[in-house]
């Protein structure tokens, strides 16, 4: 079976060392996929020691497995290094701007689905970390992030501890449409988020939650209106003081 298909978010880690040679390895491989203008806009910040990870931790919330696994990366989307290239090749960048993050960020998170890949294929867990852009100052100033490097990625890696079961995923026919969108009707709908609804964790996340369906324990509950609009205010202040979006910004958003 191909490795794509029993792919696993492993959230424990055994004692196993990950080895630098080994590490290396599948970083410099997850080079080779698609970059914009082949300037590869991303860095990878690798945390081994227990004291960066407990520094880190606070940024994701404390969830355990940032400090339990044996490294983390986190990935960045970097102007930096290729703005003083061109400076140090007599050319003038102009990458400070909303764009450019863009473009960074996506070269960053192509490489690190590469690198998730390759990790699968070596046996290799990991656990991707999407509180990385919920608090990204915290991490800015903790991994020493110059202006022109955002944070948009973390991965904890190790060797599995255990064997979750799979995540359920929304068929085919829900996220694929021919020619041009089709909008969704209230029947497909109900075809297509039928078997999410109906496993047996999930309405018994709902009942613990107090909740009358799966959606409501969503916008309720896990990713609020209020913390997302919290949230949104912090990134643009980082991306402002990363030097990606302009300080004028700031005075056109509703406050």
């Amino acid at each position: 079976m191909k490795t794509i298909l029993t792919r696993r978010t492993i959230r424990k880690y055994s004692d196993r060392e990950v080895s630098e040679e080994l590490l290396n390895r599948l970083m410099n491989e997850a080079a080779r996929t698609q970059t914009m203008g082949n300037l590869q806009l991303y860095s990878v910040v690798v945390t081994h020691s227990k004291e960066m990870k407990e520094r880190l931790a606070p940024a994701h919330f404390n969830q355990p497995m940032v400090t339990a696994a044996p490294v983390v990366l986190t990935v960045c989307a970097d102007f930096n290094r290729t703005s003083f290239w061109a400076k140090c090749r007599k050319a003038e960048p102009g990458y400070d701007n909303f764009l450019s993050f863009i473009n960074a960020a996506t070269d960053a998170l192509l490489y690190t689905q590469t690198l998730c890949c390759l990790m699968d294929e070596e046996g290799l867990g990991y656990c991707y970390l999407g509180t990385t852009v919920y608090q990204p100052q915290q991490i800015i100033d903790i991994l020493r992030l110059p202006r022109l490097v955002m944070p948009v990625a973390t991965l904890t890696v190790g060797w599995p501890d255990e064997e979750p079961p799979l995540s359920d995923r929304l068929p085919l026919e829900s996220f694929v449409h021919q020619e041009t969108y089709h909008d969704y009707l209230g029947a497909d709908i109900d075809t297509y988020y039928k078997y999410k609804e109906e496993l047996e964790d999930n309405r018994h996340f709902v009942e613990i939650n107090h909740k009358e369906t799966l959606a409501q324990v969503f916008t309720d509950i896990r990713y609020t209106r209020k913390d997302n609009e919290a949230m949104s205010e912090g990134l643009i202040d980082a991306l402002i003081r990363q030097g990606f979006l302009p300080c004028t910004i700031k005075m056109g958003l509703p406050g």
